[in-house]
């Protein structure tokens, strides 16, 4: 290549930026923008439609007080107390079979599969039958958090309006994706950690195109949700004070042990709920509407002894965070029985396939696994306020593998910016331990048992750092624009030294592109004219294959463009293999570049990562 071609390329790579988001994007944001405070409205609607349920099905009432489930005790209704729930999950059983079975869940699988299998396509029956059958699933005692109907609910949302607006299928797993982050923080103000969990969770990708919307509906809707719910942060809590350099040290250990038991336990809930769903699957004889009633029996049974394993728990998550349980009496007598009751019910609930969330299930029990060791082992370094805060970041690191969003959720929820490398560092370590032992964490497993198998590993495409220029075949064979079509048959194609081609550039006489024939193209084409110009000596004396058989302007690449998008431009013309032209003369062929060569960058990632290289050897350096 001439100096003044490796300028011109070079300017042209200059031209190409980091990323590829283009003026659509302003499009898109705009419509998350509005996304954000629908949202926050349908949060709203939902926390409101629990309060009343809650006060309908335990104190009679008609009201959207925040009443609590184990309150109704006090009232006197500690057997009735049993039945609720099962007449909640009969209700959501009627709603899943004859409404849509997509309801059944805890949203976020749900919100997978729609990504990953759906093309981002839910339906409106969704976004109003979930809220309400999680609000009355929750309002019956159900031990969920309303995360998961929200997630659920938001994305639906943002399929919807994206599906109204005729969208790619990319552009509405970003709407589907705001939708639900936006509805996760308007339900616990937590943007920071919505967006995080998008990206762990839900995108499979860190480009503009998807996080500057998802953001932007988080952002909206936190600005929104003091208006329509109470303000100040889900969980009110006093921040510590910064810690001494030493205790600071003593901390970080301390933490580190309390990140590997929520680990264990994280790997124990996940085994849980998928061995209660097992046990319901074999069933057979029950019809699977019937299979939520059963799971509430097992939920009421277990309120009627522990009262306030009931509903979302919020008040026994603000109780750990203020040392209610934190006399080594208390936690024994009180907290132990209280946090296996919950995981039995909950398991029990989530594999009857009713209706809720996760997210505060899981902020319950890390916080009693965080307080539990931190009192018993004696950690250094914290106080027992800090020890639950540290096992709820650890325990959603762990179980939903996803330790940024577990560090920053608990981080928000108290504003205790001092706790951040405690959090990080806990959060981690559950993290490492459930990839080292588990396959798939307790919301890919669900996606998994029904056949699809997700990745929860992002990086770069291999082809996009490897240029046109370093894989194509230097070597190129053309076919001069005149030649007959009978001599291209035997010549390229049915004889000679060229049978392994299945396809060649056709250049004029001065050597410029002209087209692309392939064996296919060539022999169905050939056909088809030739029985159309019958002549004396046979079918297609006269035909030639530029002017008969060339009907479309080459598709082609230059050498500085990435083998990205020569596999896009592939894809889309449904060809194997491009010609590729010169940057100086860009009608002069230079190369070719086919399907097999775009393994090439797979095969130095594979070889990068497999392969041992030992390039300093320390007993030379020293002679």
């Amino acid at each position: 290549m001439t100096e003044n071609a490796e300028s011109k390329a070079g300017a042209r790579l200059l031209q190409k930026g980091d990323f590829t988001a283009g003026a659509r994007l302003l499009w898109i944001s705009a419509l998350a923008l509005v996304i954000g405070v629908v949202c926050a409205g349908v949060a709203w609607v939902l926390l409101g439609l629990i309060d009343f349920f809650t006060a309908l099905f335990y104190f009679h009432l008609i009201s959207f007080d925040p009443l609590h489930p184990h309150s109704a005790a006090v009232h006197g209704h500690e057997l009735l107390s049993i039945f609720v729930p099962v007449i909640g999950g009969l209700i959501i059983g009627l709603m899943a079979r004859y409404g849509s079975d997509r309801i059944r869940g805890h949203g976020i699988p749900e919100a997978l599969e729609a990504i990953l299998i759906g093309r981002s396509r839910m339906s409106p029956k969704v976004a109003v039958l979930k809220p309400l059958s999680s609000a009355i699933s929750i309002g019956s005692g159900g031990p969920f958090g309303a995360e998961g109907p929200i997630i659920m609910t938001g994305g639906a949302i943002g399929s919807i309006i994206a599906q109204i607006f005729n969208l790619t299928a990319a552009e509405r797993k970003t709407l589907l994706v705001a939708g639900a982050a936006g509805g996760m923080t308007a339900t616990f103000g937590t943007p920071a950690a919505s967006v995080l969990l998008a990206v762990e969770l839900l995108l499979f990708e860190l480009k503009p195109r998807s996080l500057i919307p998802v953001a932007l509906a988080c952002v909206m809707a936190a600005v929104v949700q003091p208006f329509l719910l109470e303000e100040g942060t889900y969980i009110q809590y006093a921040p510590h004070l910064e810690f001494a350099r030493w205790s600071s040290l003593q901390l970080l250990g301390s933490a580190a042990v309390i990140g590997l038991c929520a680990g264990v336990f994280a790997l124990l809930l996940t085994l849980a709920v998928y061995a209660m769903e097992d046990l319901f699957h074999h069933l057979k004889k029950i019809h699977w509407m019937w299979w939520p009633a059963l799971g509430g029996l097992i939920i009421g049974i277990g309120g009627y002894f522990e009262p306030r394993s009931l509903g979302i728990g919020k008040d026994v998550i603000g109780g750990l965070l203020h040392s209610e349980f934190a006399q080594p009496g208390v936690l024994l007598a009180v907290l132990l029985p209280l946090l296996l009751v919950k995981c039995f019910i909950w398991s029990a609930a989530l594999g009857s396939g009713t209706s809720g969330g996760v997210l505060a299930p899981l902020l319950m029990i890390g916080g009693g696994v965080g307080a539990l060791v931190g009192s018993y082992l004696y950690l250094p370094g914290g106080d027992e306020r800090l020890w639950p805060l540290i096992g709820m970041a650890a325990i959603m690191g762990g179980t939903m593998r996803s330790p940024l969003t577990g560090t920053f959720f608990a981080l928000e929820l108290t504003h205790d910016i001092s706790a951040l490398p405690a959090l990080l560092l806990a959060s981690v370590v559950a993290y490492g331990f459930t990839v080292l032992v588990m396959k798939r964490s307790i919301l890919t497993e669900k996606v998994a048992r029904r056949g699809y198998h997700i990745s929860r590993e992002y990086s770069v495409d291999p082809l996009e750092l490897v240029s046109v220029r370093e894989v194509m075949a230097p070597e190129v064979v053309t076919i001069p624009a005149k030649t007959p079509v009978k001599q291209v048959l035997r010549d390229y194609f049915l004889g000679g030294g060229n049978k392994s081609h299945q396809a060649y550039p056709i250049v004029d006489g001065d050597g410029k592109l002209l087209g692309v024939i392939t064996r296919r193209n060539l022999l169905e084409d050939w056909v088809s004219i030739s029985l159309l110009k019958p002549d004396d000596e046979g079918p297609g004396k006269d035909l030639i294959i530029a002017f008969d058989l060339i009907h479309q302007d080459p598709i082609t690449v230059f050498p500085w463009e990435s083998c990205r998008t020569a596999a896009e431009r592939m894809a889309e013309a449904g060809v194997g293999r491009l010609p590729v032209m010169s940057p100086e003369e860009p009608k002069k062929v230079i190369g070719i570049i086919t399907r097999s060569d775009l393994l090439k960058p797979r095969a130095r990632l594979v070889e990068e990562e497999g392969k041992r290289e030992r390039f300093i050897h320390i007993g030379r350096q020293l002679k």
